[in-house]
C-alpha cells in the first residue's frame, strides 16, 4: 500500500472540486445499483450534500500527482447523531472520534487497493489530530466496504439507523 502514497494524496475538498466529486458519487451510485443494492438509490447522497460537505471542511478527496480525481470520502470530527443512538456495542463512549461517510472511488479506471489505503490517511488524520477512535458505518451488502473493515481490524459494535435503514456500524481504536 506503500506506493499509493508515491501515486496519490489525500487532501481537503475545495469547492471547485464539487462537480468532479459528484461525478465520482455517481459512478458509486450506479456501481451500488449494479450490485442489487438499495444504499444510495433514493436521491442521497446528491450535489447539494458535497456542496455542504465541502463548506463544513469535512470532504476530502483523492488525486493523482497529475492533479485528476480519483476518490471522495468524508472525515468528521462532529459526533453523528446515529452513532448516539446505539447506547452499547461502541468500544469508546464520551471521546472525540472521526467519522467517515461517502466513500465513493471512480470506476474508471478501477484502482485496486485504493479505499484501504484511504482508510489508512484517515488514521493519521486520527493521529494528528490526537483522536483515537474511528466510526464508521456500511450497508449490509456492501461487502466490498465489510471486507475492508475486517481487514483493517475494525470491530462490528452494533446496528446505526439512517433514514429508516438499518446500517453495520464499526469502531477502530488508533495508537
Amino acid at each position: 500500500m506503500s506506493s499509493f502514497s508515491n501515486l496519490y494524496k489525500l487532501r481537503k475538498a475545495v469547492q471547485t472540486d464539487s462537480n468532479l466529486v459528484w461525478e465520482i458519487l455517481q459512478e458509486a451510485i450506479l456501481k451500488r445499483k449494479n450490485e442489487g443494492s438499495t444504499q444510495w438509490q433514493d436521491g442521497y447522497p446528491n450535489e447539494q450534500v458535497v456542496v455542504n460537505d465541502i463548506a463544513n471542511g469535512e470532504g476530502y478527496v483523492v488525486e493523482t500527482h497529475e492533479n485528476i480525481l480519483v476518490a471522495y470520502i468524508v472525515v468528521s470530527e462532529r459526533p453523528e447523531p446515529a452513532f448516539e443512538e446505539l447506547k452499547t456495542g461502541w468500544l469508546t463512549f464520551n471521546t472525540p472520534y472521526l467519522v467517515m461517510h461517502r466513500l465513493a472511488i471512480t470506476q474508471n479506471p478501477k484502482i485496486k487497493g485504493l479505499a484501504t489505503w484511504i482508510l489508512q490517511q484517515v488514521e493519521k488524520i486520527a493521529q494528528s489530530k490526537n483522536i483515537t477512535s474511528l466510526k464508521v458505518d456500511t450497508n449490509f451488502d456492501n461487502f466490498a466496504m465489510l471486507h475492508i473493515f475486517k481487514k483493517l481490524d475494525y470491530v462490528y459494535c452494533g446496528e446505526v439507523f439512517y433514514r429508516g435503514s438499518p446500517r453495520k456500524a464499526f469502531e477502530k481504536l488508533i495508537k
